[in-house]
């Protein structure tokens, strides 16, 4: 494969298992890390419109399968991580910027209203992608607007009404690579906004197994339901497949034991599907991407 010159960094077979937090799955054929925008809208200008495009971000929320993910994976580093406050209680971050850091900043600045943020386990540009939500808000809630690379390079700036969100969805198509949005919250007192991110962290400590190798929430809760509840009800609860693992401690959560592959780990999400279906008649949507080919 030909592909364009980068002032970044372009790696081929690139291993994404230890970029994700499943720690499972087979590598990149090319890793782009780019320099800065005009970098990343460069490459893809030129590069034949045929290879495929994938953005990664934390690795939170993540099945990469053990094949590998054909083309190329775009990963934004430092020079997409920060977050600066501005008039009106707005915050314009990197696309490569992580929820904790977004929130953090919001907090030094005064403003209040993005602390859910903090327990978003993952980085401006996937959560603006996927309309990340938790404690009761979502990012359709705070967004003002998000600049994107399309995947032939053109640059565009949208607000939050262009992306059309509905749960956990937006209308951004693939090879689409969010690198920089703004947020805007509401004046708060810095100590205030500290309490409320550490409520929520501490919520999310007594709930969720956070210090294992996992992939965030696994499906969507379904219209009228939870879905912990529905895969619990089913009696999925520690289920297990080699090293995979349905979590005890939030059944919504699946596990990597030690050395599961990335195909038990979908496998065991599947078969949950199909326990659920059988139990209660729903049909659980998966959150988590899975991506890449099978080995």
């Amino acid at each position: 494969m030909n592909l364009p010159d980068t002032a970044g960094r372009l790696t081929p077979a690139a291993p994404l298992a230890p970029l994700v937090w499943f720690k499972a799955g087979g590598p990149a054929e090319y890793l782009l890390e780019p320099k800065d925008t005009d970098d990343l809208s460069a490459f893809l200008k030129t590069l034949a419109g045929d290879v495929p495009v994938m953005a990664l971000g934390l690795g939170s929320n993540l099945i990469v399968r053990d094949g590998g993910v054909p083309g190329v994976v775009i990963r934004l580093g430092k020079p997409f991580s920060y977050a600066r406050a501005g008039e009106g209680h707005v915050i314009t971050c990197g696309g490569g910027t992580s929820g904790i850091l977004v929130s953090s900043n919001a907090r030094d600045a005064g403003i209040g209203g993005l602390e859910f943020l903090r327990s978003i386990p993952g980085t401006v540009g996937g959560f603006v992608r996927m309309n990340g939500g938790a404690y009761g808000r979502e990012v359709a809630d705070v967004l003002v607007s998000a600049t994107v690379v399309r995947r032939d390079g053109t640059v565009e700036t949208l607000g939050v009404a262009d992306l059309e969100y509905t749960y956990r969805h937006s209308n951004l198509t693939d090879g689409t690579v969010v690198v920089e949005a703004t947020f805007r919250g509401h004046a708060a007192e810095p100590a205030d906004i500290q309490a409320e991110m550490d409520r929520i962290a501490a919520a999310r400590e007594a709930s969720q197994p956070l210090r294992s190798k996992t992939g965030g929430s696994t499906f969507k809760n379904p219209e009228g339901h939870k879905a912990w509840a529905l895969v619990d009800a089913a009696g999925c609860r520690g289920l297990t497949l080699g090293d995979a693992q349905v979590s005890e401690k939030h059944c919504n959560f699946l596990l990597n034991l030690g050395n599961a592959t990335a195909a038990e780990i979908e496998a065991l999400g599947e078969e949950v599907r199909t326990k659920v279906k059988a139990q209660s008649g729903v049909t659980l949507e998966w959150e988590i991407q899975r991506v890449g080919v099978t080995k």
